[in-house]
């Protein structure tokens, strides 16, 4: 099954016999929390989600946004009427990074069709589909969470899988060098990783390249169909949506959920400065 649905087609099954569920993921770092643009419009029958309570936990060690305790995910899922039988797709306002934050989740936690609306609410305005401000009512689901169907790394992991593989950094190249660091306390990026912002999978409109360009590109960062690949970024947001691009160009990838900001919350764990893999 594809990662992604577009606009075009997600109206077509929004109008079939068993459309799938809409759960709006809207969310800024560092910005007011989405609810509020949830309810001043969203598609159709799309139930809010809140990253930073229920797709993500509390701050600290492990990480700016951690996996969320299985418990609370699990009822914000079934909440939001996840059932293991129904289609899922996720958006948020266009950057897709949250939106894949929850496919990711949903994907690890064993739900079998979850798929991100390419572009976002953007794309679904620009071709027509219809917002509404009134409020979602959906019975609660049954999910129930299995985790283990997607490969997680821990810090450990990931530093092992920069040595024998290839782990990709999804952050902004500069942040990768360690010239500029806006919200982790050490620059820099883990010993052996390679640089790859995953803004670079992303076309000027906002929508994710082609798949055949998307593997041309991690192609050539060293991700083959023979290599075992790992993603981290700041905090496990952005590189849950290079883990989706990857997973769009057919290559499986491992995610570091505490990336950056867990790996620089121990002082022992080593640095590595400039822009080579090193």
């Amino acid at each position: 099954m594809n990662a992604i649905v577009t606009a075009s087609d997600l109206m077509d099954e929004l109008a079939g016999e068993r459309p799938p569920l809409l759960l709006d993921v809207r969310y800024q770092l560092g910005g007011p929390p989405g609810r509020p643009a949830y309810e001043a419009g969203h598609l159709p029958g799309a139930v809010y989600v809140d990253l930073e309570s229920e797709l993500a936990g509390p701050p600290g060690p492990a990480g700016r946004h951690p996996l969320p305790e299985l418990s609370v995910f699990a009822a914000a899922m079934r909440r939001a009427g996840v059932r293991g039988d129904r289609r899922v797709v996720a958006y948020d306002g266009g950057q897709g990074w949250a939106a894949a934050r929850a496919w990711w989740l949903l994907r690890w936690a064993g739900h079998p069709s979850v798929r991100v609306l390419d572009g976002g609410l953007a794309a679904w305005t620009e071709a027509g589909g219809p917002l509404t401000t009134e409020a979602t009512a959906l019975p609660e689901g049954d999910f129930e969470p299995r985790p283990g169907a997607l490969p997680l790394l821990d810090a450990d992991g990931a530093a092992a899988l920069a040595r024998r593989g290839l782990l990709l950094d999804a952050r902004a190249a500069e942040r990768y060098r360690g010239e500029v660091e806006p919200i982790d306390p050490v620059a820099g990026h883990i010993p052996g990783a390679v640089s790859a912002p995953t803004t670079e999978n992303v076309a000027p409109g906002g929508l994710l390249l082609p798949a055949e360009q998307l593997a041309e590109r991690f192609a050539g960062l060293g991700a083959t169909a023979d290599a075992e690949v790992g993603v981290y970024c700041g905090s496990g947001v952005s590189a849950a949506h290079q883990v989706l691009a990857l997973a769009v160009a057919g290559l499986p990838a491992a995610l570091y959920v505490g990336s950056w900001s867990e790996w620089t919350a121990d002082p022992a764990r080593p640095v590595a400065t400039g822009p080579d893999r090193g």
